[in-house]
């Protein structure tokens, strides 16, 4: 199969798998398949309806919407048609869409649905390149700007005899050096960057990743993470790289219920996910009779001691897998069950998984994958496998990428998935693409010597105290967030005394305690000024302080009304803390904790 483009890449398994189930999606309350063929033919009439449009090869079309099978159809018709694919995420606000659409010069603007259009249109004024609006579900209600999908498809098969021979030469000339995607980052420590990524980038990533998964054409995959994001646009093209059934989640608040559904073998989740089910099991152990409190402890023990002996690929005595089969029976059966009872592995990215959490959940039975990687790597640089895993580190360099460490601590990286730089920036491409052709992360780590990667904190987010000692906020952040009651917690202390700590409070657990303590469940600040609330979270604070070295040791700490949101601004849209929106938005009460 010819694999050095997206586009080659697609075709030749639409051609080569035909009537096999593709994707999965839920309409009307059922699930329902569409054909690698069916799928092909929905690309084919969207390409071609760009170009009736008049599109040229290399214009921008820019994807506004959630993750769903439309979004990823789009994708490869806008790749089929030679353009270049800028995804924007649908929690954007109208200021953010307007940045990225004129940045980008889109000549195009793929919605999702009224909601979406409705917020453009506030807006609309203040993109002078866009020339058209698609609106994936609804109706334009007549006007001229707005395109249906639906609509934009029958013109292309409407105008297919005469824009076909046209669609097969740009199929066949769109080059690995071409830009495919330009993807805008998050913007954690500032105005999004759009990274150009180019055919050649992710193909040669796909190669990579296809040496060190076990998956195949077998396997189901649930994808609920931000198309938007390059971990989650990753997943859905090994989808199609490997051939897998891609389902999408109906919305992450859905979540459980699809997984159950879908019975997927493997998923891609950042670890937010990971914490919130560690966080209800947790409170679910802890609100359990005493009895069953006890087998829970006594069948994770028993894990424990299976993990311990399959990561040191030691075989497990005949006596501890009885005990073990007797665990499963009783507790983790249940577990998996919940998460649909086929999941093989799961690959986690995005932000730094818990130590505590990896381990917990092999000893349940569910081995988690961490990788690392950024944007500008489209996106992976590191990862365990399912022959070869650490907890605590991001695992062994991919295929085709070399890791070097800087004397200073950084992490640099070399490989055909390095992209091309940032669109339009050449000073701020100069600064982290050096002339070797070097990716300067930002990141902080150490390589074992068996290769393993662990990764010690951002250069931006290293915290350096008043002493002059370093201090990695994300290792302390990650053990207070392994309490069921705290759901975020951001860990200040550049130039300080010592380290601080604000904690939001777990919106599920918090309205339990408010209950049992008189207050109202829906009055986030009483709760969080109530003096009960403190004790708990000092105590809390006091036993992950145990484990950490003296100069890491949170000494005073706020709790903030309500959790961390996207809406409120203090998560990016993958659910990482922006640290810079919080110091500001806290900062009176952060003083507060260096009063005398």
């Amino acid at each position: 199969m010819s694999d050095d483009t997206l586009v080659a890449i697609f075709w030749d398994r639409v051609a080569r798998y035909r009537d096999r189930v593709a994707q999965k999606v839920k309409r009307d309350g059922k699930w329902v398949d569409i054909s690698w063929r069916q799928y092909g033919e929905i690309v084919r009439e969207i390409a071609l309806g760009l170009l009736a449009l008049e599109l040229q090869k290399g214009e921008a079309v820019a994807l506004l919407s959630q993750s769903r099978g439309e979004w990823v159809q789009c994708d490869f018709g806008i790749l089929s048609a030679g353009c270049i694919t800028i995804p924007i995420y649908p929690s954007y606000p109208p200021d953010q869409i307007v940045y990225i659409v004129n940045d980008s010069e889109a000549k195009v603007l793929i919605v999702e649905n009224q909601v979406q259009l409705d917020k453009v249109r506030q807006v609309l004024g203040k993109m002078e390149r866009l020339e058209r609006i698609i609106l994936m579900d609804g109706d334009p209600g007549g006007d001229p700007f707005v395109l249906s999908l639906e609509r934009l498809r029958a013109l292309g098969l409407e105008k297919s005899t005469e824009l076909a021979p046209r669609l097969e030469e740009l199929k066949d000339t769109v080059h690995p050096e071409d830009i495919a995607t330009i993807v805008y980052t998050s913007g954690t420590t500032g105005p999004p960057k759009g990274v150009m990524q180019t055919h050649g980038n992710h193909a040669a990533m796909l190669r990579s990743v296809s040496q060190r998964t076990d998956v195949g054409e077998n396997d189901t995959h649930l994808l609920f993470l931000p198309l938007a994001h390059t971990f989650a646009r990753l997943e859905s093209y090994v989808g199609v790289h490997l051939g897998l059934i891609t389902a999408f989640a109906e919305h992450i608040d859905k979540l459980a219920e699809n997984l159950r559904e879908v019975s997927p073998t493997f998923i891609y989740s950042v670890p937010r996910v990971f914490e919130k089910v560690y966080a209800r099991l947790q409170a679910q152990v802890q609100a359990a009779p005493p009895l069953r409190q006890k087998i829970f402890r006594w069948a994770l023990g028993v894990g424990r001691q299976v993990s311990e002996r399959q990561q040191a690929a030691r075989l497990i005595p005949p006596g501890l897998r009885l005990k073990h089969f007797v665990a499963n029976r009783l507790v983790f059966h249940k577990i998996h069950q919940a998460l649909g009872g086929r999941l093989r592995f799961c690959v986690s990215g995005g932000a730094p998984l818990s130590r505590e959490i990896a381990e917990f959940f092999h000893a349940v039975g569910i081995l988690i994958l961490e990788g690392y990687g950024l944007t500008e790597c489209c996106p992976v640089l590191t990862g365990n496998t399912l022959d070869g895993f650490k907890f605590g580190t991001v695992g062994r360099a991919v295929p085709g990428v070399e890791l070097r460490i800087a004397p200073d601590g950084e992490i640099l990286a070399r490989g055909p998935n390095i992209a091309k730089g940032y669109f339009k920036k050449p000073e701020a491409t100069a600064e982290v693409f050096d002339s070797d052709g070097w990716f300067h992360t930002g990141d902080v780590g150490v390589i074992d010597p068996d290769g393993f990667l662990t990764i010690t904190d951002r250069k931006k987010d290293l915290m350096v105290t008043a002493g002059g000692i370093n201090v990695a906020p994300q290792n302390v952040e990650n053990a207070l967030k392994t309490h069921p009651f705290i759901s975020q917690a951001m860990v200040y202390g550049d130039k300080r005394p010592y380290p601080v700590a604000l904690i939001a409070l777990n919106p599920e657990e918090s309205a339990g305690w408010a209950k049992e303590h008189g207050l109202d469940p829906e009055d986030p600040t009483a709760l969080a000024r109530h003096d009960e609330t403190r004790k708990l979270v000092a105590r809390i604070i006091e036993e992950k302080n145990a484990i950490l070295p003296s100069y890491a040791q949170v000494k005073k700490f706020a709790i903030v009304p309500g959790d961390f949101t996207q809406d409120g601004g203090e998560l990016t849209p993958t659910l990482k803390v922006k640290r810079k929106v919080v110091a500001e938005k806290y900062r009176d009460l952060i003083e507060s904790l260096y009063a005398p």
